[in-house]
């Protein structure tokens, strides 16, 4: 189930090895080689300038979770979930290449996402919170096909099983197989994130 996770991580030169935390690999001076473009390519934009600008896109909010078998689980907040195909049924999501939950995930070979609901903006903050033990008092249970943390309250969860990882400069694009999903039952609201803030659905 997790060999294109696998393969991924071995294609970086990251650890695939049982209880053994996988890193990207770091380029001289401590940083994660992450732009995959040519050193005589045009200059980016600037990120101060790209940040701003693109922070005009509302998006919604997730935590994406998993459970690697040789340790606890693992999991991060992500802006940029999207559902990709119908048929069959595939979600996406980024994550940067610099992600120290990513390779725990990659190596459990499957994910759950959790889309926060409104009330839920402390618990976004403390997932995106790297090196913290980030399930300390959150209640959840586990997804029944993954078994990932499914967190209680999330207006809704989608159990998969890693399809493919494409590069993306310095995000990975992640790529899951849906084998179950399900929703809060009533008109729950989703959480919001817009222009570095939190924010709701005005009716």
């Amino acid at each position: 189930m997790a060999a294109t996770a696998v393969r991924y991580l071995r294609s970086v030169g990251a650890s695939t090895s049982r209880g053994a935390a996988a890193e990207a690999p770091v380029a001289a001076g401590g940083y994660p080689r992450l732009r995959a473009v040519g050193d005589d390519e045009r200059a980016p934009v600037d990120p101060a300038e790209f940040r701003r600008v693109l922070g005009n896109f509302a998006t919604g909010v997730t935590v994406i979770t998993a459970r690697p078998a040789e340790d606890g689980p693992a999991g991060f907040a992500c802006q940029s979930f999207a559902s990709l195909s119908l048929d069959p049924p595939l979600v996406s999501f980024m994550v940067a290449r610099t992600s120290t939950s990513w390779p725990r995930i990659a190596r459990a070979g499957a994910f759950c996402v959790n889309v926060l609901g409104v009330g839920q903006s402390d618990l976004c903050r403390g997932f995106a919170v790297s090196g913290a033990d980030k399930f300390a008092g959150v209640a959840y249970d586990a997804a029944p096909v993954s078994g990932a943390p499914r967190l209680a309250g999330a207006t809704a969860w989608i159990d998969c099983t890693i399809q493919a990882v494409h590069t993306g400069g310095d995000h990975l694009i992640v790529v899951g197989r849906v084998d179950a999903l399900g929703a809060a039952e009533g008109d729950a609201e989703p959480l919001l994130f817009h222009r570095g803030a939190f924010g709701r659905f005005t009716r």
